[in-house]
């Protein structure tokens, strides 16, 4: 699928992953939705990159379906929808003061996997309700964002790893289903990426973490997902499956 000319819209994409993902597909021609926690964040990235900024939580339907029908009516229907949206946490089951994580575990999985649903579901039905673009009968195509750590979940990542394991279970099911509407769904899996998720990661962990990189033996770069996400757009035969980007890492049990 083209992507010059067409409405994309893409989550959490006032930093990292997201931005990198709405710089590049501004800059192969399509007309950006920022959508970030943050209104002000998503503006200001939509003023920089000629597109249009919104701010609302990714597990709120009402504000996420507002959003949408805002969107289509000013600018069309978005046929590319990347969701980069997500929070990393972690937190042990049995942690040393033993106190519950239930509260964390579930806010985890409402932004993380309810949030990537959520954009799905509303996405989806806008897509379905557009005429098709090409021969084949494609009408979008939607990208999500899962981790190594649904299959590599690390000591402290069991809500983290959950809320991913999500995101890529209901990939293929998603992929049939939406199939006979021309709707291609597909997850990229990154490992270690330079964002703000990562930033704060203390020296040595780093450096124990990257000793499990083969190659090449350094975090990823926002652009490079971008990348991924750009091709995936416009190859119409991935589709249904999870791409790990990952440089053969294997992340250790902690």
């Amino acid at each position: 699928m083209k992507i010059e000319g067409e409405v994309a819209l893409v989550t959490g994409a006032a930093s990292g992953l997201g931005e990198a993902t709405a710089r590049r597909l501004s800059a192969r021609g399509a007309k950006v939705v920022v959508l970030d926690l943050s209104a002000e964040a998503a503006e200001k990235t939509a003023a920089e990159i000629g597109g249009v900024g919104y701010g609302a939580d990714v597990s709120d339907a009402s504000a996420v379906e507002a959003i949408f029908t805002d969107v289509t009516r000013e600018h069309g229907a978005p046929r590319i929808v990347v969701s980069c949206a997500g929070i990393g946490t972690a937190s042990r089951i049995l942690p040393r003061d033993g106190s519950l994580t239930i509260d964390l575990f579930e806010r985890t999985l409402r932004i993380n996997l309810l949030g990537t649903y959520t954009v799905m579901n509303i996405a989806a039905r806008v897509m379905a309700a557009a005429a098709p673009l090409d021969e084949d009968g494609a009408r979008g195509v939607i990208v999500n964002t899962a981790s190594v750590a649904y299959e590599d979940g690390q000591i402290g990542q069991a809500a983290y790893s959950a809320s991913k394991g999500g995101v890529t279970a209901m990939t293929l099911p998603a992929a049939r289903e939406l199939a006979r509407f021309g709707i291609r769904v597909m997850t990229i899996a990154p490992g270690l990426f330079e964002t703000g998720m990562s930033a704060g990661l203390p020296d040595d962990i780093r450096a124990e973490i990257l000793a499990n990189v083969p190659f090449p033996s350094r975090m990823g770069l926002p652009d490079e997902y971008a990348r991924l996400a750009e091709q995936i757009v416009e190859n119409p035969m991935l589709n249904g499956s999870v791409i790990r980007l990952d440089a053969a890492a294997r992340m250790p049990p902690k």
